[in-house]
């Protein structure tokens, strides 16, 4: 099995991401692309060849310099060609893990054959236990197959790490889930706020019935906090508010400004490229990629019919690629013209320039807001505050200004004092 140290020191991710293809065998209340696993119609839902799944792989280690992947699908334990994707991401340098529910590998045998093909570790999507699981993924059974699965998992020897949603239904097993995680070996476990990423934006997907407040899963999640602290393993929370913990628990909350300092969380600069359509459907080809300075910028909105214009003028020119780039690029002039700073000038560091596209996502992408109190919070510049779907349900009143000597701006000021898992095979660059 991997060896691993544990370090403090925040070096930017290299981490790649890969989308096979929405084909699954869950179907979660709270997936992000729900509707594309469940509608076969739909461009992303077959999985893509395995040449296009080696030359997005190969992209990310020519173009952008990543060392690491998360292959994920839909589910890709499923994919045909798993093994032997595996194994060629171990050839070109990009170790693989594969984001996966685990149901395939309560099979020993499915283990063993991922372990010899070069699997680095899983990311077991843990999202709740027994009847709750159950109910959660739409399979009976599922809790008692993935528990076999870890089980087996720690005999074959591949290292393994947790995710898990913060959905209504889980907040009561939360402290269960962590200790799952202490006794089962499991090295990381990340919490992940219940957001609406690409489906789950669909209007009525989202309500009070389902989405708990950020009030309601501080005590839940923090008994968890303190049980993996006392168990040794890592732990980090995805997308939550600074104030909504105490200060010691904040070294674990990773919210847009700390993400790419995780790094087993994905390089902005390669997902912004495999993020696009053409990266994660069957058919077509892969589009250029993306040099990061290009990504960096905050779309410009058009006032009252001009924006409708301007969303026709680009749905009739997607299939063009000359134009479309062209378009783009002016698109981006306006952007830098209107708003100034969010343009790249050539003389930003790296880690600026992943702050200013973790400034994009958070306010373009996610439409964050802060509350009025928030401007008094000495924590402001290093949080995103709330996402602006979880305020337009419940508001951001809960906010709860930090009140410091001084105003933080060091994305890093909280999250430096963690210590995190660093395997054998980057050592060289992250220790």
């Amino acid at each position: 099995m991997t060896e691993f140290r544990k370090t403090t020191k925040r070096v930017l991710a290299k981490r790649g991401v890969l989308w096979l293809g929405q084909t699954c065998n869950f179907h979660c209340q709270f997936c992000y692309f729900l509707d594309r696993i469940k509608s076969r119609d739909h461009p992303e839902h077959p999985f893509m060849s395995l040449s296009k799944a080696k030359k997005i792989c190969r992209t990310l280690v020519d173009f952008y310099g990543n060392t690491s992947i998360d292959i994920q699908g839909g589910e890709p334990t499923i994919y045909p060609e798993i093994h032997e994707l595996v194994s060629y991401c171990r050839e070109i340098g990009l170790l693989p893990t594969l984001i996966t529910n685990a149901m395939v590998l309560s099979k020993k045998d499915a283990c063993i054959k991922l372990k010899e093909a070069g699997v680095r570790d899983l990311l077991i999507s843990v999202h709740g236990l027994r009847d709750a699981f159950d109910t959660i993924v739409g399979v009976k059974g599922a809790h008692e197959k993935q528990m076999v699965a870890l089980k087996n998992l720690a005999e074959v020897g591949i290292p393994f790490r947790f995710n898990c949603v913060l959905s209504k239904t889980a907040l009561p097993q939360l402290s269960e889930i962590a200790r799952l995680a202490v006794e089962s070996g499991a090295r990381v476990v990340n919490f992940i706020a219940f957001n609406p990423f690409e489906d789950q934006q669909k209007l009525g997907m989202r309500s009070v019935d389902n989405v708990p407040t950020y009030s309601e899963v501080s005590g839940y999640l923090m008994a968890a906090m303190d049980i993996l602290e006392q168990g040794d393993v890592e732990c980090n929370v995805r997308y939550f508010p600074l104030c909504m913990v105490e200060e010691r628990y904040r070294k674990s909350i990773y919210n847009f400004q700390q993400l790419p300092f995780d790094i087993h969380e994905w390089d902005y600069a390669s997902w912004s490229w495999t993020g696009l359509q053409s990266q994660r459907m069957k058919d077509g080809d892969t589009s250029e990629p993306i040099p990061f300075e290009d990504a960096v910028y905050e779309p410009i909105t058009y006032p009252g019919r001009l924006q409708q214009l301007a969303l026709k003028v680009r749905e009739s020119i997607a299939t063009h690629p000359r134009l479309l780039k062209a378009a783009i690029a002016l698109n981006r002039g306006i952007s830098r013209s209107v708003n100034g700073s969010t343009g790249h000038s050539g003389t930003e560091s790296l880690e600026e320039l992943y702050r200013a596209n973790a400034k994009v996502r958070a306010k373009c992408h996610c439409c964050y807001v802060y509350a009025d109190k928030c401007s008094c919070c000495s924590l402001q510049e290093i949080c995103d505050g709330f996402h602006g779907d979880y305020a337009a349900l419940f508001t951001a009143q809960e906010a709860r200004p930090v009140m410091l000597p001084e105003k933080i701006n060091d994305p890093k000021y909280y999250i430096s004092l963690q210590e995190k898992v660093v395997e054998e095979e980057e050592y060289g660059w992250a220790l």
